[in-house]
């Protein structure tokens, strides 16, 4: 990972959460997450367990993968600004997916559940700006599956032909 990286660019990054904090508000919240380094292709969190933290990608990208008959498969890619490891974090359920670096690696803030947990009682405002983030990425994960399985059913059924 690139040794470039300053405390401005996380704060820009950690800003796109939400545009209604203050530089201060983001300042707080980075008080409550560390930062990760990873390196090429390390498996962030694995499948099967369940996730006691979730991760907003500050720089490279995280991996998802699944596993198959065949193996493992890339289902997806979550670049800077982009948050994963949500899903497990709040259903307290196995995990389906695996998270790996990139292959340039990648840097995360790691949100830990007792800090999470903190941050909500010290600084409920930012929490809520937090929760409407997940809330939006969750959406926007659950849209584009509902049109890559609207549009994989038309081409398998020949809809998508005629």
């Amino acid at each position: 990972m690139s040794n470039t990286r300053n405390s401005e660019d996380i704060i820009e990054v950690c800003g796109k959460f939400c545009q209604a904090l203050t530089r201060e508000e983001v300042e707080m919240f980075l008080k409550f997450t560390t930062i990760r380094d990873i390196a090429a292709r390390e498996i962030i969190a694995d499948i099967g367990e369940v996730g006691d933290e979730f991760y907003l990608v500050i720089e490279g990208e995280v991996r998802l993968y699944q596993k198959d008959a065949a193996g493992e498969i890339e289902v997806g890619r979550i670049k800077a600004g982009g948050l994963v490891g949500e899903m497990s974090f709040f259903d307290k359920l196995p995990r389906t997916i695996r998270l790996a670096a990139g292959k340039h690696g990648t840097s995360v803030i790691v949100v830990t559940r007792p800090m999470y947990k903190r941050l909500t009682i010290e600084h409920p405002y930012i929490a809520v700006n937090l929760l409407e983030f997940i809330i939006l990425s969750l959406d926007q994960l659950v849209r584009s599956a509902g049109k890559d399985i609207s549009t994989m059913y038309k081409n398998m059924s020949g809809i998508g032909y005629r």
